[in-house]
């Protein structure tokens, strides 16, 4: 019998399946000759089979998700295991298909049964045993299965093809699949990761930029508050930049650092720069030693003079016990025997008859009182010269201390002359400064009077550079438009021209213009006056002024002036000698309508107008 494959499904007479797969494999009942193309075929079909397994055997992943379907998805093209779509499909010997990666994660732990199976009740021994070498690759379903046409299922991505491209082009390396960071475990799409990983994972990566090395993004102040290269500022004189491995030996010798006062043990609370120490303390000696005399003093009274004189008391009676027991001893020792023998000999020998062991415990009786009277004395010697020696110490330290604030003392009489010293050359700079400080307002008064007489000298040079002596005037007005704003708003109705004179030795005169008007000009008229000004020479002058006046509005293109022109009213106090400055104005409240100016005109160029006055001669 040979081996053949047929395309499945097939149906043939007189043929019955082995086991199903992609090619169906059957028993041929007539098998045609062994060196037919046929035979040929089915030889070089397997030999190819036994040398290149097929791909399908190389899955090690579960079915594809649902999703990835652009179409509907049909039960048939399902894992039985993993519900998923084929990936890599086995088919069972039962005829149940499932993913390369599942089959082989249900038969790795032995023989196990089908349980699609047992689902659907069709359950048969051994058919239904799944068991590892008892499934071959569908290669039919998985063509069709990867045929299918998918979408990609992260969302965002605008991807379609069919199962097979998504397989090999697009799983695993869309821009916009879900992943975990590794170092942080964040979720996050594909193509994010790489900026991620550059700026915001905390668990990422650096390199110090001072000392190059690497820490955790997340250690980065733990770092920076241990780097060997991270800048300090100095707090002293501020220089920045300053390597933390340097920064220990800048402080030693920089001049400008704050340090506490030497004399801070005591009391003294002051900071000062290092350069500034020595002026520091011969600036505070007085509050230095007034702190160390009060520190001393402290001392002096934590030794308890009540405590010495008790010392003293004691002392005093140990002499006296001292000398008391020594005269007994002498008592004991050198008199006491004659006496007790002398009294005792008549009564001695019976005493020792009757009772011998009687005068053996008294024998030595003397003796034994005598050393326990030795070792008290000595108990009290060796006291005595403890106290000597504490009682020379604390007569030495206080010695040492009346030295201290005796030499203290000096230091602080010394100050107090410097002080003094100091304070009346203190007094006599504050009168120098004072005498100073007058001299320089005497000289800001006499500044202030120079440049009064300067002002009105430039004043009095204006006028005589703008005057006139023929009693012929040209005003130049400029800023017309901000001057008239001023006298509209009333900041500055009225306007005085230079003066002007019809001689050098004549009358002398000025106009004064109100822009907005004036009396019955006001708001809708500009009013022009002529003004007499008391001169130098009105004695020599002939009273009330009597000469014809006549004042223009000049038209800059020299076409139309307008013109106004009077006579004086002899009796008017306007036109008599001056007794004041200038006279009362007289002249034209209604000289030119506002209207004539606010139209375009020729009377205003570059916001400038001219008056011109004439003063008729005739007669002077």
């Amino acid at each position: 019998m040979e081996i053949t494959d047929l395309c499945f499904p097939c149906v043939h007479r007189n043929v019955f399946p082995i086991y199903l797969c992609g090619y169906v494999t059957v028993a041929v009942a007539n098998p045609p000759p062994s060196g037919s193309v046929s035979h040929l075929h089915v030889q070089r079909e397997m030999a190819a089979q036994e040398l290149s397994p097929p791909s399908s055997l190389e899955g090690n992943k579960p079915g594809f998700p649902k999703k990835i379907l652009a179409n509907n998805l049909e039960d048939k093209h399902l894992c039985n295991c993993c519900l998923k779509i084929l990936r890599r499909p086995l088919q069972a010997q039962c005829g149940h298909r499932f993913c390369s990666f599942c089959f082989n994660k249900i038969v790795s732990s032995g023989p196990q049964n089908c349980s699609a199976c047992i689902k659907e009740d069709l359950f048969e021994d051994p058919t239904s045993i799944l068991k590892e070498g008892g499934a071959f690759p569908d290669n039919a379903a998985r063509r069709e299965v990867e045929a299918l046409t998918a979408v990609c299922p992260n969302e965002g991505c605008t991807w379609t093809g069919n199962i097979k491209e998504y397989e090999v082009n697009h799983e695993g390396k869309c821009d916009f699949m879900i992943i975990l960071c590794p170092s942080c475990k964040e979720l996050m799409r594909c193509n994010e990761l790489e900026r991620h990983n550059e700026r915001e994972c905390p668990e990422r990566t650096l390199n110090c930029k001072y000392c190059k090395e690497p820490f955790h993004f997340k250690d980065i102040k733990a770092h920076d508050e241990i780097c060997p290269k991270y800048p300090l500022i100095c707090e002293g004189c501020a220089k920045k930049k300053i390597p933390r491995e340097k920064y220990v030996d800048h402080i030693k010798f920089c001049s400008k650092l704050r340090a506490p006062c030497r004399f801070h043990v005591i009391g003294c609370d002051t900071s000062v720069e290092k350069e500034k120490v020595h002026e520091h303390e011969r600036a505070c000696s007085y509050e230095h030693l007034n702190l160390l005399l009060r520190f001393i003093m402290g001392i002096k009274v934590s030794l308890q003079p009540q405590t010495l004189d008790l010392t003293g008391h004691k002392i005093h009676q140990l002499h006296r016990a001292l000398q008391e027991l020594e005269l007994k001893l002498g008592q004991l020792t050198v008199g006491g025997g004659s006496p007790v023998q002398g009294a005792c000999a008549p009564a001695l020998p019976t005493v020792r008859a009757a009772h011998p062991a009687l005068a053996t415990s008294f024998t030595p009786l003397p003796s034994a009182v005598g050393a326990a009277l030795e070792l008290q004395l000595h108990s009290e010697k060796t006291k005595m010269a403890e106290l000597s020696r504490r009682c020379q110490e604390l007569e030495l330290k206080v010695s040492t201390f009346e030295n201290i604030v005796c030499v203290l003392n000096r230091e602080l009489e010394r100050s107090c002359a410097t002080m003094e010293a100091y304070n009346r050359q203190h007094r006599l700079d504050q009168d120098k400064v004072e005498i100073l400080n007058n001299k320089v307002r005497q000289l800001e008064r006499t500044v202030g009077l120079r440049d009064l007489s300067i002002v009105e000298v430039e004043g009095k040079m204006r006028e005589m550079s703008a005057a006139t002596f023929d009693g012929i005037f040209v005003w130049k007005i400029s800023d017309f438009t901000k001057k008239r704003q001023d006298a509209v708003a009333g900041r500055a109705p009225a306007m005085f021209s230079p003066a002007f004179y019809t001689s050098k030795y004549g009358y002398k005169m000025c106009l004064r213009i109100y822009l907005n008007g004036d009396g019955a000009g006001r708001g809708s008229h500009l009013s022009l006056f002529f003004v007499v000004m008391r001169g130098h020479s009105d004695a020599l002058l002939k009273w009330p002024f009597n000469q014809k006046v006549t004042l223009m509005l000049l038209d800059q293109n020299n076409r139309e002036h307008i013109i106004d022109a009077f006579r004086p009213d002899i009796s008017s106090s306007s036109f008599q000698r001056p007794v004041s400055d200038m006279n009362i104005a007289s002249g034209c409240p209604l000289f030119c309508p506002l209207p004539k100016l606010d139209s375009k005109n020729s009377y205003i160029r570059d916001d400038t107008i001219f008056i011109k006055a004439i003063v008729d001669l005739t007669g002077l």
